[in-house]
């Protein structure tokens, strides 16, 4: 994912601030993120331990069940972008739109009114993806004895806390870049200079900081739903909403709306 504005170097050259910009990078990051289903799962039965492979078993149903509305909801961007390289999705949001002659709203996705549906339901669906509270039934203290990773410690409990926060790290990062903005900072247009990238870093850091700050309020501050629910929410509501915005953003793009 691009995490800063690109700036031209003394040499000529124009340095971007990705690992890779990769013409197909909101697949790669999927199907990366989707091999986080196996390690549950075969952590959960390797154990030994029926309570470790019962959340393993919820879990990936559970996993699986969001990434369709997750994937449904980033189409949207992407079709804005007309591309599904990030770096087009961040290019597509810098500059502006005016609202009413008078009030000028950053052109990102989240201010486009086609674009508030799957942005809840992106964002709803990463906490789910991410086994976050209200959707942590992988884990479920009070339920399954922490779930998969019930006979897990030291190192091996270590390496799964982190990779559960590095999740959280990039599925922040991505909703950044999808809806936010990336790195780009509203009403200021530096040049592609040293000084413009540092802004465009810092603003970007700050983002993903800020969306991680509400994965921890909403941990502390709403209850874990009945699982059921979830499957039903999952299944009947956002997998039905994403489909639907799909159709509502081509038709505002086929009006020029967007």
């Amino acid at each position: 994912m691009p995490w800063g504005r690109p700036f031209a170097l003394r040499s000529g050259r124009i340095f971007e601030p990705i690992v890779a910009d990769v013409n197909v990078g909101i697949l790669l990051i999927f199907a990366l993120a989707s091999l986080s289903v196996y390690g549950i799962v075969t952590a959960g039965w390797a154990s030994n331990n029926k309570y470790s492979l019962f959340g393993g078993i919820r879990s990936s149903a559970q996993m699986i069940s969001y990434e369709l509305a997750m994937t449904l909801a980033a189409i949207s961007a992407l079709m804005v972008a007309g591309s599904l390289r990030l770096t087009d999705v961040v290019w597509k949001q810098t500059g502006y739109f005016v609202l009413f002659d008078t009030i000028k709203l950053p052109a990102w996705n989240i201010f486009s009114p086609a674009m508030w549906i799957p942005f809840i339901v992106f964002t709803v669906a990463a906490f789910a993806e991410t086994n976050r509270l209200p959707f942590d039934f992988a884990e479920a203290e009070a339920e399954l004895v922490a779930g998969y990773h019930t006979e897990y410690s030291s190192m091996k409990f270590a390496l799964f806390f982190m990779s559960e926060y590095i999740a959280m790290a990039t599925v922040s990062a991505l909703v950044t870049t999808l809806f936010l903005g990336g790195w780009d900072i509203p009403w200021y247009n530096e040049p592609a200079t040293f000084l413009g990238f540092l802004l465009s870093a810092i603003a970007f850091t700050i983002k993903v900081g800020l969306l991680m700050l509400i994965f921890v309020w909403v941990r502390w501050t709403i209850p874990r739903l009945k699982y059921d629910i979830l499957m039903r929410v999952g299944w009947k509501v956002f997998l039905p909403l994403a489909v639907v915005n799909i159709l509502l953003v081509a038709f505002f793009i086929a009006k020029g709306w967007i």
